[in-house]
């Protein structure tokens, strides 16, 4: 068979192997972004599907591409109050926010266009991107977010870039913030060179400590920000729903592109979350998890202060699901989960190279706190810190 040329670009990731033994009950994973599913809203959600099974039968039928106008006016008050300025018609409903990615890569990107991310940057987004055969432009990151003369510099240096991809709240992987003023200078930039600026924020509902900033959308002067959500971890990822919210006429282009992939989201879906929309109060709900994931989070911090050695570094991210690890140069994280934290302490992680656009770190690892119990938190990182002493 001959394949597309693409599809020199589209694998398993280097990890799958490794992370796959975190279905065994032995082996505690840190590896994975899940929420806790202790904390989905079951019953509400059970009663929502029986109301809507037991009437009307137009939850089981076509609706318009853009989704139901139910939910994407929910959306549209919710994005209203979080500062950005938009109706139902800007709302498209998609298939969690990482069909937003694919349809953003399609809409702007040739073959040899320069994607511009952070580094390192939400491994799902490189796996969106890649079959589009783009170059990346990875731009230096801190504990404030993208540097802006570091990104001017890439942007001076990259004729070619057509996107830059961010996730300004509570970052993938590494769980830090951009400060406002440096949301302000990536959309003068973004301006300046002409970008499409693809705003991720699965986490932003997720914030723990502090006040919230403003969306990047929200300060979009010139309709060029795409601003991706989704309900994954606030309400259920397994319903596969988030949003995208654009200019008309970046989001008409979108909808045609989703249109060609999936025609639309599942009708049952949308109807059941705007249903719960309509019946409970969804800020309870998050509120209500927000606390938990505080509580596993400092549990987490907490026990990697306790258990690592001095040596290993963390961030303490103020929201999200993730720390990211720095251990001191010429460790290895990936030869250590196989030699050593899989087989040994039957525990994983994300190693950090995965993560890197351009030239791999590899002394760096990802762990999520939101997907376990307290006690595996513990347990789970004083064996690993126990094979690091």
């Amino acid at each position: 068979m001959r394949y597309a040329d693409r599809m020199s670009r589209v694998g398993p990731s280097a990890i799958r192997d490794l992370l796959r033994h975190g279905a065994d009950p032995a082996i505690i994973s840190f590896g994975g972004g899940y929420p806790d599913p202790a904390l989905f809203p079951t019953d509400d959600l059970r009663a929502v599907y029986d109301e809507l099974l037991a009437g009307d039968p137009s939850a089981l039928q076509y609706c318009p591409s853009n989704g139901l106008s139910s939910l994407r006016e929910h959306v549209a008050r919710r994005l209203a109050r979080d500062g950005i300025a938009c109706g139902a018609d800007d709302v498209l409903i998609i298939q969690g926010a990482q069909q937003g990615l694919d349809l953003a890569g399609k809409l702007v990107l040739n073959p040899g266009d320069t994607v511009v991310t952070e580094n390192p940057t939400f491994l799902g987004a490189l796996i969106a991107f890649n079959p589009l055969e783009p170059t990346y432009a990875p731009v230096r990151t801190d504990d404030d977010g993208m540097d802006p003369a570091d990104l001017e510099r890439v942007l001076a240096e990259s004729p070619r870039a057509r996107l830059l991809y961010t996730v300004p709240d509570f970052q993938n992987p590494t769980g830090v913030t951009m400060s406002l003023e440096r949301r302000r200078a990536l959309i003068d930039l973004a301006n300046r060179y002409d970008l499409l600026v693809v705003e991720d924020t699965p986490y932003r509902a997720l914030r723990y400590d502090g006040e919230a900033l403003p969306t990047l959308k929200s300060l979009d002067t010139e309709g060029r920000v795409l601003h991706l959500g989704s309900f994954s971890k606030i309400l259920a990822p397994g319903m596969r729903l988030g949003w995208a919210v654009a200019s008309p006429e970046i989001l008409d282009k979108l909808t045609l592109l989703k249109l060609a992939a999936d025609t639309q989201c599942g009708t049952l879906n949308m109807a059941a979350v705007s249903l719960y929309l309509d019946r409970y109060d969804i800020d309870a709900h998050i509120a209500s998890v927000r606390a938990v994931y505080r509580d596993k989070r400092d549990l987490m911090l907490k026990t990697l202060a306790d258990a690592f050695p001095d040596t290993t570094r963390f961030t303490t991210p103020t929201g999200g699901l993730f720390t990211w690890l720095t251990f001191p140069e010429g460790f290895d994280t990936t030869a250590f989960m196989r030699d050593t934290a899989l087989p040994k302490a039957r525990v994983t992680y994300v190693p950090g190279a995965s993560f890197f656009a351009g030239e791999p770190e590899h002394n760096h690892a990802r762990l999520n706190f939101s997907g376990l119990s307290e006690e595996k938190i513990v347990d789970g990182l004083t064996r690993l810190g126990a094979h690091l002493a």
